[in-house]
């Protein structure tokens, strides 16, 4: 059976309907990242569907030095806070070190541990001991199953709000597959589970100091996750991802959101009917 896992009114697990983690890869200028905010919250009310809005404020895990990273910390965390309060949205970021942890959990609804860091131990239990929800992103280098080593890492502190990510396993260079196996093998866990379509779509450094990206699949791999019976949704969207400063080859569009929410909300309802 899969937990229920709260962030405000947001419910992920059981058998409740997908909830959508979407927005921009990190935080860039204030009012751009608000709007895509606004946008959001608006097109998911009418549709209905769960919302969790995603911008890292600080992106540690970058392909080269010149990479933008986001706004830092405390700005990063100051423009997620308005974005909690005014749009009444629990948000998430991710964190990269246990300095950052306290701080981090004092906004944010849900701590998010990044793919390559999927095995610190001492991270995921400082997450943990924080009792805010944890969502784990599966290292594109480990096994479903590895995953039950991560989860008894944080429930080791008494934590059971955890979430885990499948965002695509390392196939040769500069590319990810994904082995749809391996949502029903992680949510044996007992943890919801998350499909991350946008990350799983990336080409890792493929365009030499940043990474390239296949959108046009995302859609194609959101529909395929969803019909296995996951628990939500992972977008990285963007108002322009051509001029994105941060995994712009791989995010959607904000104008394609809609029709693609109206196909994977009708294969949901279809899958956990009953």
């Amino acid at each position: 059976m899969i937990r229920e896992v709260c962030a405000g009114s947001v419910t992920f697990g059981g058998r409740r309907p997908l909830v959508l983690i979407a927005g921009p890869c990190v935080v860039e200028e204030e009012k751009l990242t608000f709007r895509i905010a606004e946008y959001l919250k608006r097109l998911t009310e009418e549709l209905g569907i769960g919302f969790v809005f995603k911008a890292s404020y600080d992106k540690a895990n970058r392909t080269s030095v010149t990479s933008y990273r986001g706004q830092g910390m405390e700005e990063g965390l100051r423009i997620l806070a308005r974005i909690k309060r005014e749009l009444d949205v629990p948000v998430v970021s991710d964190i990269h070190d246990i300095s950052q942890v306290e701080r981090a959990a004092e906004v944010l609804d849900i701590l998010q541990i990044p793919a390559f860091l999927s095995r610190q131990t001492d991270l995921l239990i400082a997450a943990g001991k924080t009792g805010r929800i944890v969502n784990v992103k599966k290292g594109q280098f480990l096994a479903p199953w590895d995953m039950r080593n991560a989860v008894g890492k944080i429930e080791s502190t008494g934590n059971h709000h955890i979430l885990l990510t499948e965002r695509g396993a390392s196939f040769g260079y500069n590319n990810l597959v994904v082995d749809m196996r391996s949502l029903p093998i992680m949510r044996e866990t007992g943890c919801p589970v998350i499909f991350d379509a946008t990350h799983a779509v990336q080409l890792p450094g493929g365009a030499g100091t940043s990474s390239g990206g296949q959108r046009q699949f995302v859609g194609a791999l959101s529909r395929a996750a969803v019909a296995t019976g996951i628990d939500g949704l992972f977008w990285e969207v963007h108002e322009d991802p051509e001029r994105a400063l941060c995994d712009g080859p791989n995010s959607l569009y904000l104008k394609d959101l809609r029709g693609m929410l109206e196909q994977v909300m009708a294969i949901d309802a279809i899958v956990k009917k009953g």
